[in-house]
């Protein structure tokens, strides 16, 4: 394949003094460039002209930008806000973001990662990293509950196939089956993506299990292996027990190993309770990176987010810098935390007073997040759903056999009834 000179110039970046992170890219990545020298590049270098005729937004006469009244009554912010952001993200967001992963992940602070690239949500951002690193018949190492989405991104979209292993055992995560999917196939190029808090378990690895998985995806790198490790932390922060890793997994495998590449893919979707904003973000980091090293990372991540949507909404990314600047913020995310805290624990209460419960399901091991899952016993799950709908006005979701339960969407005074419907419903279909 021909690469663009931009291309070829990040690559030689990325494979400097025996780099090995080019030899992880797709060839989708390696061909992936940002086009310093096109519209985007042209238009930075006219910012500021006296007669500026290059982005395509339209003003008024006065420069501000040209918006109906009847759009703007409705938000109470400035007009630049319609404004086109960069395809790297808004850098006053890129910074504010980067500042609170380290603040909620003080070991970050003495470590060295990139600059975190705006995505449109979560699920983009996930999308953009199948773009760099996967091609059509290599495979991603996931944990067999997985939330159904990733089928979409990474098989249906890339080609690529999605390989599972055991989640739980003995009550909690299954670092040995991991190890065994990292030592099975050919390839020594292994893509492995981790969601803690899991959707759609409710499950973070307890701090022994991520040193563990630390461990074992370090040595999978250290055998010789190229290994990507996408870190999916869309419910970050959302840990309800002692024990539990409060930290990202990225904290101990961003400078693990040079043959080890941490991703990390995160937003404010369902930490900051803004799902429709749809704003996410995309941050590099392995042993010794240069800073060229994870600015060339950046790009190719910018010039992914160019080359499919152009550039992440303003106007979301004007709000939540916002709110990440108001005095308030700190306080009032506690208190939507300690919302989710409270049915947290109402659950545990109601499943440890109802011994019956046992008889109709068992709940899946889960301590964070948005949701839990039971396994009905004896019935068939998806039957269960249907019942659940007809009979006792309850929605919940089928996955892999289990029913999910997001009981952030529940409002405290209904947690009850939700279990006790689901097992008066299973005993209904024992009969």
């Amino acid at each position: 394949m021909n690469y663009n000179p931009l291309a070829v110039a990040l690559n030689a970046e990325l494979s400097a003094n025996g780099c090995k992170v080019l030899d992880m890219l797709s060839e989708q990545g390696k061909a992936i460039f940002f086009p310093r020298k096109g519209i985007l590049g042209q238009g930075a270098e006219a910012k500021g002209s006296d007669i500026n005729a290059t982005i395509g937004t339209a003003l008024e006469d006065d420069g501000s930008p040209l918006v109906l009244d009847c759009v703007l009554k409705s938000l109470n912010l400035p007009k630049n806000s319609f404004l086109y952001a960069p395809s790297f993200g808004n850098p006053d967001l890129r910074k504010a973001w980067k500042e609170q992963v380290i603040k909620k992940n003080p070991t970050l602070a003495s470590k060295q990662f990139s600059n975190p690239v705006v995505t449109c949500a979560l699920t983009h951002a996930i999308s953009c990293a199948g773009y760099l690193f996967l091609d059509a018949g290599d495979e991603v190492i996931i944990p067999d509950l997985y939330w159904d989405n990733y089928e979409l991104v990474f098989e249906n979209a890339r080609g690529a196939k999605i390989k599972t292993f055991n989640t739980f055992k003995n009550g909690g995560f299954d670092t040995e089956a991991l190890k065994a999917a990292l030592a099975a196939g050919k390839s020594d190029k292994k893509v492995v993506l981790l969601n803690f808090p899991n959707n759609p378990t409710g499950y973070t690895a307890t701090e022994t299990e991520a040193v563990e998985i630390a461990k074992i995806l370090t040595e999978c790198a250290a055998a010789g292996n190229k290994v990507v490790a996408l870190m999916d932390d869309a419910y970050f922060g959302l840990v309800y027990e002692d024990g539990v890793t409060r930290e990202s997994l990225f904290t101990k495998i961003v400078d693990a190993h040079e043959n080890l590449l941490a991703v990390k893919l995160d937003g404010p979707t369902k930490e900051d309770y803004v799902w429709g904003f749809r704003v996410g973000f995309m941050s590099f980091g392995f042993k010794g990176a240069t800073e060229a090293q994870l600015k060339a990372l950046e790009d190719k991540a910018a010039g992914t987010v160019r080359g499919n949507i152009s550039n992440g909404p303003s106007i979301s990314q004007k709000i939540l810098l916002a709110a990440y600047q108001s005095a308030e913020y700190a306080d009032q995310k506690a208190e939507k935390y300690a919302t989710l805290k409270k049915r947290y624990d109402i659950i545990k209460d109601i499943l440890a007073s109802h011994p019956e419960y046992a008889e109709s399901f068992e709940a899946m091991p889960f301590n964070s997040g948005y949701f839990m899952c039971v396994k009905p016993k004896g019935v068939d799950a998806e039957e269960l759903r249907q019942k659940l709908i007809k009979d006792y006005s309850t929605g919940t979701i089928m996955l892999s056999g289990l029913i999910r339960l997001a009981f952030s969407a529940v409002p405290t005074e209904k947690l009850g009834k939700l279990f006790d419907n689901i097992y008066k419903a299973v005993k209904d279909l024992q009969k």
